[in-house]
Order: C-alpha cells, then structure tokens, then sequence
C-alpha cells in the first residue's frame, strides 16, 4: 500500500475519532502530496522516494517550528507542533542511530578510498543513496566532516 493509501486511511480514522491534531497534520500531508503531483502541470503517481521527502519536510517543519515557538516560551503553540510530528513519523522508516550511520560512513570512507575533505562529496553521494530517508542529511554530513578530518 502506498504511503498516500496510508495516510487516506489514518485520516479517516483520525475524522472518525474526532482527533483534530491528527487530521490537521494528515490534511497538510495530503495537500502536500496533490501539489508535488500537479508541480508539474501534468498529474502524475508520486514514487515512495518522493512521498517519503515531501513527509520529511513536513516533519522538518514542524520540528523548527516548535523550536521557534520554545525559544519565545510558547509551548502552548509547541505542543501541538510535536503532536503532529509524532503522527507523521508513523509513515517514515525507522531511523538509524548515529552509531550506525558513523559506522556507514566509515565502510564507504574505506570503499571509494576517501583523502580527505575533497572527496567529501563524493562520500556524501554514496552515503545518501544508500541511506536515503533512513537520516537527516545535516546529520550525515557533520558525521562525514568529523570522520574525514580525523
């Protein structure tokens, strides 16, 4: 089932059970999905890749938004910010921990024979593809910069 299918049908769990915060971030989701789809002027099926983005960004969104708000002592904004992001998780895969990226990064490091901060692109390529939405790519990043200086 695809991850549009998915979040139709939480979405219409979360109307019957009157959760709002729910519906609220499910609803951004959707109209998300339907604006990537008609982008272009032609509709047409979004791959899991891309539905899998569009829903990190609204994560993202959300995550700096809180921040925002916490920062100016609004955790009455805040809150429902980290609500919605807790919904949205639900159609991510699951992350992988630093360690496992650290050790990732050290094996792909090793393969393509890195020297260096210039073959850092290089390395960041390989490691995005590979783990792709699995990580942040600020976190893959400042992991690959550390190994790569050492």
């Amino acid at each position: 089932m695809s991850l549009q299918q998915q979040v139709m049908n939480k979405m219409k769990e979360a109307m019957k059970s009157k959760d709002t915060i729910a519906l609220q971030a499910l609803r951004a989701v959707k109209s998300a999905f339907l604006l990537a789809k008609t982008a272009s002027g032609v509709p047409k099926e979004l791959t899991n890749e891309q539905e899998i983005k569009i829903i990190q960004k609204q994560v993202k969104q959300r995550i700096d938004s809180a921040a925002v708000f916490l920062q100016q002592g609004r955790e009455d904004l805040a809150t429902p910010e980290l609500a919605e992001v807790a919904i949205l998780e639900e159609f991510l895969p699951t992350a992988l921990s630093e360690e496992e990226i650290t050790d990732f990064v050290n094996a792909t490091i090793t393969d393509i024979n890195a020297q260096g901060m210039k073959d850092m692109g290089k390395v960041m390529g390989v490691v995005q593809s590979k783990i792709g939405a699995q990580a942040d790519g600020k976190l893959i990043s400042s992991i690959v910069k550390k190994q790569l200086t050492q």
